[in-house]
């Protein structure tokens, strides 16, 4: 956190703060009125140039505001977001609305997708080493404003046709075993297109069957509250392919 210095890092978190609740860009102004940084607006401009030069701002398109690059979201993930705490009842209501489904692998990833993406919002993605792709929530990534663009939308309902796509993310999770790892924009998706999409995937592995399930959605997404849902139904899911024998 070097590169950065404390105003740096306070302005930061507060302009991902309010982009992500409202989802417009951010201007010295509002942060000076809405934040009380101590600094004048003029001094916040500044600090927002420095931070644009280093990568961690961008400019958004038709607005004198900024947003945060994919480089400052994943600053924010790294070193200063902080998880939620799943509740216990989030953790029953997790369980018991697949444990139903255990004794037979499609309909437990199937229905684990609905699930994640009902609790979350977002579009559910669940892939295995076996080749199967499982999604739910579409309609969810279109009351977001970032997917309204339709090659945006094109772009990812065609991704998750691409079986190879998600076959290469199982591998590529499996042999970093990080557990829960993010996505973000166009350098991790690999597609101009996606600049200002996310994922937060995690990783389950059974005796015969590994895959991921998370979800996708806009880079404004709340990461703190996301983050935990989806380590939580991973290891879920691991858990209940450990007990099966899968």
């Amino acid at each position: 956190m070097e590169e950065l210095t404390k105003r740096q890092i306070d302005i930061l978190k507060v302009i991902i703060r309010e982009y992500t609740e409202t989802g417009d860009a951010v201007g010295s102004e509002i942060l000076e009125r809405k934040y009380k940084l101590g600094v004048s607006p003029a001094t916040i401009r500044n600090e927002m140039v420095d931070l644009a030069k280093k990568g961690y701002l961008k400019k958004a398109h038709f607005s004198s505001g900024r947003i945060p690059s994919p480089k400052g979201f994943r600053f924010y993930i790294q070193n200063l977001m902080k998880e939620k705490e799943l509740s216990t009842v989030d953790e029953v209501a997790y369980k018991n609305s697949i444990w139903d489904d255990r004794e037979q692998l499609h309909r437990l990833l199937s229905h684990a997708s609905k699930v994640l993406a009902a609790r979350t919002g977002l579009l559910a993605v669940t892939a295995n080493n076996l080749g199967e792709v499982y999604y739910a929530g579409v309609a969810n990534i279109l009351r977001s404003d970032e997917f309204l663009n339709i090659d945006v939308s094109r772009g990812l309902l065609e991704l998750l046709d691409e079986v190879s796509y998600w076959d290469a993310l199982v591998k590529q999770l499996y042999k970093s075993d990080v557990g829960v790892t993010c996505m973000l924009g166009e350098e991790d998706f690999r597609n101009p297109v996606f600049e200002s999409c996310a994922s937060v995937f995690g990783e389950f592995r059974g005796e015969r069957v590994s895959g991921l399930i998370g979800v996708v959605g806009p880079q404004r997404m709340s990461y703190d509250v996301i983050f935990p849902q989806v380590r939580y139904f991973s290891d879920l899911i691991e858990e209940i392919l450990k007990n099966q024998g899968m």
